[in-house]
């Protein structure tokens, strides 16, 4: 049916002030008077919603068009908004109810937690909260593609389906057509039968493909889902995540970092400059301080230091943490917000980790100990980047490979990249719902995925 996006009304009210329109959409709130109904009404292409003014000596029975949630069409004339000169809204002519909503609607005026919403993830998506997340989701993901694309960078699909568990980043889920069998004597024989021929699983990152690629265009970014089977019950995992990884040629740990960089500072200017609704209702009702937050992320400088002094810093901070600082120690969510929120206030780069602690394929440093690798820390979520300069030397690398116990035939290609013009060059993986987290104020992972999928939920 013909009709006009309420968008397009807010973005051209001069075109359409004093003028005919048709408009579309469910009734987010309503209210009643003696001689007068009004109700909002939004199409989903805009946060705001449009106000509806309803007389009724023309519309008789404005009653029906009231309950939350129903589905109107609505012909009337674009006006100044009584209560804002600057604003605008319809007087209705005609309204047809396209698709009713009863009284047993689970999501009323009275204010709803999280945790509740959770449980009805296919009507959440309609309240205000969600709205101006997924809304917000969409133009990160555009701020992504825009960011890369501007700068040469190649947009490369990665598999989903793979023989590889990209060493350490975690556990895979296992993808099968058989099933459960008892009448396979052998695991070996059981994949053999499989539809692969031999084990496979969902991606958990797409970095060993896209360094292929970069080792042929030089510059590429894959943005897609990746999969993780971690026995994880936290507000900042979940099993099914969207991840940005790019893999750059000629690129060393310090070149990565001011990547990386830029790239955060890119993302969060383009969500202030377009998105500017949605941010200001989320410093309203999740984070006071939200864009002032994120304004000073993108005009300052991220701080950085050394593993080894960051333990340091740990250790004399006079703070009992439930895990132990020892040198060697995998940082956890505890030191890393100490790091991030109460000293340094700004996202900080952690660099040089201990080798033990990070993937095989991470370049060796010279003291035999650490490797090139960063983790980027933000306040109030913790990790949002994990970043490392990759091994080009081949000896080192099948070293390596060798000293994890590692089948090395199962990396012949890997390798191979060491051996046929190898160059310095790096990458690093973003997940898109943490970064959400941090530029929403938002406090758990669940709330920024239409299905969240973590430990026994599959809605």
């Amino acid at each position: 049916m013909k009709h006009t996006d309420i968008k397009n009304i807010y973005e051209n009210k001069k075109a359409f002030l004093n003028k005919a329109v048709t408009v579309c959409g469910w009734v987010r709130t309503s209210r009643d008077s003696k001689n007068t109904a009004f109700l909002e009404l939004n199409d989903g292409t805009s946060f705001k919603h449009l106000q509806i003014v309803i007389d009724k000596e023309v519309i008789k029975d404005s009653h029906a068009f009231l309950p939350l949630c129903s589905a109107l069409k609505v012909d009337g004339v674009c006006v100044t908004a009584t209560n804002d000169p600057a604003g605008i809204e319809i007087n209705a002519k005609a309204i047809t109810l396209l698709g009713e909503c009863p009284a047993e609607y689970p999501i009323q005026k009275k204010p709803h937690t999280l945790e509740y919403l959770r449980t009805v993830p296919h009507l959440r998506v309609r309240t205000n909260t969600f709205s101006a997340m997924f809304r917000l989701r969409s133009k990160l993901s555009e701020a992504i593609h825009k960011f890369f694309l501007d700068r040469n960078y190649t947009y490369v699909h990665t598999p989903i389906i793979t023989g590889s568990d990209c060493e350490g980043a975690g556990e895979i889920f296992k993808v099968t057509t058989i099933g459960y069998s008892d009448k396979f004597k052998t695991e070996k024989d059981y994949y053999e039968a499989d539809f692969f021929n031999k084990q496979a699983g969902l991606t958990v990152s797409g970095q060993l493909e896209g360094e292929v690629m970069a080792m042929a265009f030089g510059k590429i970014y894959t943005f897609g889902p990746t999969f993780r089977a971690e026995n994880s019950n936290t507000a900042r995992h979940s099993a099914e995540f969207w991840q940005i990884e790019p893999e750059v040629a000629f690129a060393e740990i310090d070149d990565i970092i001011e990547i990386a960089t830029e790239m955060i500072k890119f993302i969060i200017k383009y969500a202030l400059d377009n998105c500017k609704d949605e941010l200001a209702f989320f410093e309203k009702f999740y984070e006071k301080g939200l864009i002032a937050k994120l304004t000073s992320v993108v005009e300052s400088d991220f701080a950085k230091i050394d593993y080894t002094n960051a333990l340091e810093i740990l250790k004399k901070s006079g703070k009992t943490f439930q895990f132990p600082v020892e040198w060697g120690c995998d940082l956890q969510t505890e030191h890393e917000r100490y790091l991030t929120d109460e000293v340094f206030n700004r996202p900080v780069f952690v660099v040089n980790y201990p080798k033990k602690l990070k993937s095989f394929y991470m370049k060796q440093n010279a003291d035999g100990k650490t490797v090139s690798a960063t983790d980027l820390l933000v306040p109030g979520v913790g990790e949002i980047i994990g970043c490392s300069e990759r091994e080009a030397d081949y000896n080192k690398l099948l070293e390596a490979i060798k000293d994890r116990g590692m089948r090395v035939s199962d990396y012949d290609n890997y390798l191979d990249l060491r051996r046929f013009g190898s160059v310095p060059h790096s990458g690093f993986g973003l997940g898109l719902e943490r970064l959400l987290m941090y530029i929403t104020g938002i406090g758990n992972i669940r709330d920024t995925a239409v299905y969240p999928r973590t430990k026994g939920n599959l809605s």
